[in-house]
């Protein structure tokens, strides 16, 4: 039998434009930073695909930096992306790659001069600390898409998508539905984004509000377990009660122990939402994979979960 179509709409109004930095043209700046794990090669072909999108590319100290797996140590780290927060001339700003260090320098960061001349941040895994971070405190939309270190290995589609995301063309995304999708049609703000992340940044001052949001999580080389305690980490906490929807992203290099854990992702997923009633879609392009197309965070968006198709719209 169909599953039938539940409808959920978020409980407040809210503008697809609210916290909107200004769309990129040809000829803005556009700096890439390091804020995590150091470069293990030269960005020749970002550098040249941002070129040829018709934009200045700037590169940060961070680019050529070393200390311990960082790049540059965490206050080097900071002082670059500030210097570019603080540049009006620099339109946006794409982290360099991800790994593991924002959530060590974002506290030695000042946003004053962002919340009055907002701008584009782009990255996703460990840049999720930023996205949580100028969304929660500020209100500020964030473009979860691919990042420099990705872009020789990254499908033309999520490069199309990045491109369509910073010049303000519209994106939708439909694709088949899993078997384990919950069908309904929602409306929210999106949030998100790495799973792991997510919980280090709960109960911090870079923590989301989840209320009436609809929740985008992917992850990386986690253990299956791992991947369970974590989503019962969010459901105690009260964060996944009162969404108005889930999408799931890739799940990539997930590992299991000798004792088998005995459940899928969407299993383990499905069985942790099972009493709501917002729609769960699976397989969204977008994660550690190389058809990771862009999300815009902090964006209104309208998810509609069908038995033989999904459609997600900005």
């Amino acid at each position: 039998m169909d599953n039938p179509i539940n409808t959920v709409s978020a409980g407040f109004s809210a503008s697809p434009t609210s916290g909107l930095p200004p769309y990129l043209k040809k000829g803005d700046k556009i700096a890439i930073t390091c804020p995590a794990k150091k470069l293990p090669k030269p960005m020749t072909d970002a550098i040249a695909l941002l070129e040829s999108w018709g934009l200045e590319v700037v590169l940060g100290e961070t680019v050529n930096a070393s200390y311990y797996q960082f790049a540059g140590d965490d206050d080097l780290r900071a002082q670059d992306l500030q210097r570019f927060i603080d540049d009006d001339s620099i339109k946006a700003i794409i982290a360099a790659r991800g790994g593991y260090g924002a959530i060590r320098m974002i506290d030695k960061v000042n946003f004053g001069r962002f919340t009055q001349h907002p701008k584009w941040l782009i990255g996703f895994s460990d840049i999720t600390v930023l996205h949580t971070h100028i969304f929660a405190n500020y209100g500020v939309q964030g473009i979860h898409g691919q990042m420099p270190v990705n872009i020789p290995d990254a499908s033309a589609r999520s490069l199309e998508t990045l491109r369509k995301a910073l010049f303000g063309e519209g994106l939708t995304y439909e694709f088949k539905s899993h078997a384990l999708n919950r069908s309904g049609k929602s409306t929210g703000i999106l949030v998100g984004g790495n799973l792991s992340l997510l919980i280090a940044v709960s109960g911090s001052i870079s923590d989301i509000d989840y209320d009436n949001k609809i929740l985008f999580i992917e992850d990386v080389g986690e253990y299956l377990y791992a991947l369970d305690r974590m989503l019962r980490s969010l459901k105690r906490a009260g964060k996944l009660s009162k969404l108005t929807g889930l999408i799931v992203g890739g799940f990539s290099d997930i590992k299991d122990n000798d004792i088998p854990f005995g459940q899928t992702v969407p299993e383990i997923i499905m069985e942790i939402v099972k009493e709501y009633n917002y729609p769960v879609c699976f397989d969204f392009p977008a994660g550690h994979i190389p058809d990771n197309c862009s999300l815009i965070l902090g964006r209104l968006v309208n998810l509609l979960v069908q038995q033989q198709q999904v459609s997600v719209k900005f």
